[in-house]
């Protein structure tokens, strides 16, 4: 594990192992989304608005739950994973529940090869970008499969939170992408305590790494927004402050947690 030129398997597997961990845990709620709950959170649903009848591409959709809750408000949704085993249990997931979406199962980088299709949104969303090395790829990506005047849509874990050590004490990590971080952990963030282990690859992306793999892809920014919680509760020391919305204890409202943008492909 010595290259990142490997990591396409190494994540394969990790996310692979983490699968059914996730399907069971409180985390992801699925017998809530089997009677009709929605996966999507407010941050995103005001970003959307109404997107019945338009077609999206969504991107490292993990198992389809957000794929499906889409579809569910009246979208044409692609969701696409490099896991085999979290797509097969997303085709199995939008039987159950009579959806639409359809999944493809690639690295995001060679989506081209598996699907030629304009989108009216692309949507991606928490923790995401960190498995991608080259966000310059990443924008053009998005702005080939984006029609013109498409819209993407893309919420994010900030980049500051990614710096701090995993009980947010001190730095750890470096803002800027300067290496690939190789890590292995025990347990998942969706359930810290699982009897599972996994290694993995990533990368920290700045803000200005992101806004430039798109500005550099024929795109204009139309909406920034940076948030000072989580709506997810999968970082150590992270305490409820409201309903489904979470900070760090100690921390408090001091860090930005979460950012969302637009843009627009000219």
């Amino acid at each position: 594990m010595n290259s990142e030129n490997n990591y396409i398997e190494i994540n394969r597997r990790s996310w692979n192992n983490r699968v059914d961990t996730h399907v069971k845990s409180d985390f992801y709620n699925l017998d809530g989304f089997l009677k009709g709950e929605t996966s999507l959170n407010t941050i995103e649903l005001e970003i959307l608005g109404d997107i019945k009848g338009k077609s999206i591409l969504h991107l490292q959709c993990h198992f389809g739950q957000d794929s499906i809750s889409l579809s569910r408000l009246g979208a044409e949704v692609t969701g696409v994973d490099l896991s085999d085993k979290a797509i097969e249990t997303a085709k199995d997931l939008a039987n159950e529940t009579d959806s639409s979406a359809e999944f493809i199962c690639c690295d995001v980088y060679d989506l081209d090869k598996h699907l030629d299709k304009k989108f009216d949104i692309v949507f991606t969303s928490y923790g995401t970008i960190g498995w991608l090395p080259d966000l310059e790829k990443w924008g053009k990506l998005i702005a080939t499969f984006l029609k013109p005047n498409g819209r993407f849509i893309f919420v994010e874990f900030h980049p500051v939170v990614w710096m701090f050590d995993e009980n947010f004490d001190s730095i750890g990590y470096h803002y800027f992408n300067v290496a690939p971080i190789f890590e292995t952990e025990k347990g998942t963030y969706a359930d810290k305590d699982a009897d599972i282990s996994q290694s993995y690859v990533s990368w920290n992306h700045s803000m200005s790494e992101v806004v430039t793999s798109l500005l550099n892809n024929s795109m204009e920014l139309v909406h920034f927004q940076e948030y000072d919680y989580s709506p997810y509760n999968c970082f150590n020391q992270a305490v409820e402050f409201e309903p489904k919305k979470y900070r760090i204890k100690h921390l408090d409202n001091k860090i930005p947690m979460v950012y969302a943008i637009v843009a627009k492909k000219h």
